[in-house]
């Protein structure tokens, strides 16, 4: 497989479009379920999902063959998607607005419930731009706060605190479906 992945990557870098196929068939599921994770609706996941496409052809010829294709497309589609959310907004996507006073910053565990994962999906869709975006980083990117942070221009407490937020919304979205009482 890695030896055909380097010829199929080697074929885009010349413009090939049987390589292009290869690599968008290969590779479009993970990424077409990244952009559904970030976006609020499928038209939106689909629009990111072809111009993220579009700029991994162009920007091909820059992977170096060294670490994973994979992670060279993810960062590709991550950084298009926050891009694409940066420009729905009219002011900043985000706002450094964390206060040590009154938000959390210690993680804390929240108690796992058995929920379809069609269900969470649409729960994580659901979430404020900000509080997704950071949800989503962390818990499927495995990012550290630090380097959330830096990519999405604010501090580590506030990236700490989208998360705190972000879980506990979908710990009560997921606990009112469940009939369960929240503490």
């Amino acid at each position: 497989m890695k030896d055909d992945l380097e010829k199929y990557i080697k074929l885009c870098i010349k413009n090939d479009r049987e390589g292009q196929l290869k690599i968008y068939q290969l590779f479009s599921p993970v990424l077409y379920g990244i952009c559904l994770k970030y976006m609020k609706n499928e038209d939106d996941a689909k629009d990111v999902f072809q111009e993220a496409f579009v700029i991994v052809f162009q920007k091909i010829g820059q992977y170096k063959f060294e670490g994973s294709f994979e992670g060279w497309l993810k960062r590709i589609f991550i950084n298009k998607l926050i891009e694409t959310l940066n420009k729905k907004k009219k002011e900043s996507f985000f706002l450094d607005v964390f206060d040590p006073d009154t938000d959390f910053v210690e993680e804390e565990e929240l108690e796992a419930i058995p929920i379809e994962q069609e269900k969470l999906l649409e729960y994580i869709r659901d979430l404020p731009d900000q509080y997704r975006t950071v949800f989503n980083l962390y818990v499927f990117e495995k990012m550290k706060h630090k380097e959330i942070a830096e990519l999405l221009k604010i501090s580590e407490g506030t990236s700490k605190s989208n998360l705190n937020r972000a879980k506990h919304i979908l710990q009560k979205r997921i606990l009112s479906i469940k009939n369960f009482k929240i503490a």
